[in-house]
């Protein structure tokens, strides 16, 4: 007889992007004509931008001459993007990260379920409510809870509620945890973590011996300088972190995956009798073992985000999303509800009216204006009674969907 995990059963329903875009498909079904304004999953809609795609076509075509050809190639990915990395996203903002501390995956969204299995199952684990859906969903899997309570809380999981009184921003837990996630700027909230913030946590997982697992996808869409981009720029954090990036975000490389995890040198987890063992080595073992890399021309594209030319294109689509995010902003609030976030974030999080749950808004959006966004309970149960709308739609789009939502009556 063979035995499933049945972790997975212990999970309440589907993923929450699918669930919606099981939705948006059936109302489309029956109503073919009605023009569907998407501003739900996190998805860009700008190209790759000109440097990118050059990169992109070079390293094609090296793959078709024998000279050039590339097979298998390191796992952590290859040295130039690294190096590159490196230099841009930590060197130049006055953090020493070395290119051996770093390792190009295919997705950070990867990356932040996987790591969990480096560490053991009686770990406790903490997350904001509301958080990205992967945080809990993957805790569960790797058998790290224990049922699902009627409130919508697993067992053994450390929550940590974010909300207006508290601007959305987790306060320490009174329950010590062992891994701690967090994001910023953050989805689906769109708020963003001040270095004074991030150095009390910096400092209660030095306390505690605790690891924070610190997912920066977003960092891109930080122009406020006062604002840390890495928790690696705050003294102490390269004991007791571990950062994910993205440039699916930053860059446009949703469709093409490239992303990477940097896990210092001198960050320590623990075995049963307390001995400290490098988390480093682990990840390694992990990655060569479960992962063959991302492809050559992928690497070589992501690299060129990092030239004069792709820097600058990088920045004019990051403007434009912000841009598309102020609008969203600024039209919610002129029809009157409260509305967070949609600075130095792509996400604008947006309080429900009329009591309406998440999903009631949902619908209400989908069936009468033909918008679809994110239900902000799909996010955990702290997010009941709010919704995130994503910037990454085409700018026709999104003033479109804010003057349909002018027309919504409540």
């Amino acid at each position: 007889m063979t035995i499933i995990n049945e972790n997975y059963l212990k999970l309440r329903a589907g993923y929450l992007f699918p669930e919606i875009g099981r939705r948006v498909r059936e109302f489309a079904a029956a109503n073919p004509d009605k023009d569907i304004i998407r501003m739900g999953i996190g998805d860009v809609t700008q190209p790759l931008s000109s440097a990118i795609i050059k990169a992109f076509h070079e390293g094609v075509e090296e793959m078709g001459n024998k000279s050039t050809f590339k097979g298998y190639g390191p796992e952590q990915g290859y040295d130039f993007l690294r190096e590159a990395i490196a230099t841009n996203d930590y060197k130049l903002r006055g953090v020493e990260i070395s290119a051996d501390e770093i390792f190009v995956s295919d997705g950070s969204k990867c990356d932040t379920g996987n790591i969990q299995e480096i560490f053991g199952n009686v770990n406790i684990i903490a997350i904001c409510d509301p958080v990205y859906p992967v945080y809990a969903d993957t805790t569960v899997m790797s058998g790290k809870t224990g049922i699902c309570q009627p409130n919508g809380y697993f067992d053994n999981i450390v929550y940590m509620p974010c909300n207006e009184g508290n601007g959305f921003i987790p306060e320490l837990p009174d329950t010590r945890p062992d891994l701690i996630f967090l994001c910023f700027p953050n989805n689906p909230t769109g708020t963003v973590a001040t270095k004074e913030v991030l150095k009390l946590w910096v400092d209660y997982a030095i306390a505690n011996k605790s690891i924070i697992l610190y997912d920066a996808a977003y960092e891109a869409f930080i122009t406020d300088p006062s604002i840390p981009h890495s928790i690696f720029e705050i003294d102490g954090a390269k004991s007791v972190a571990i950062e994910f990036r993205s440039f699916s975000k930053t860059a446009g490389f949703t469709g093409t995956r490239c992303a990477f995890t940097v896990i210092p040198n001198e960050l320590m987890a623990y075995d049963k009798t307390g001995n400290p063992v490098a988390v480093k080595p682990l990840w390694m073992r992990r990655q060569t073992t479960k992962f063959n890399g991302v492809s050559y021309p992928v690497q070589k594209a992501a690299a060129a985000i990092y030239s004069e030319q792709g820097k600058k294109e990088v920045k004019e689509l990051i403007s434009y999303y912000l841009e598309n995010a102020e609008i969203i902003r600024e039209s919610l609030a002129a029809s009157g509800f409260q509305v967070f976030g949609g600075r130095n974030a792509p996400y604008v999080w947006v309080k429900t009216k009329n009591n309406l749950t998440s999903w009631e808004f949902f619908d209400k959006l989908l069936n009468e204006i033909n918008v679809v966004g994110t239900p902000g309970s799909g996010f955990g149960p702290a997010g009941e009674g709010y919704f995130r709308f994503s910037a990454f739609a085409d700018r026709e789009n999104v003033t479109k969907a804010m003057d349909r939502i002018k027309l919504l009556s409540f």
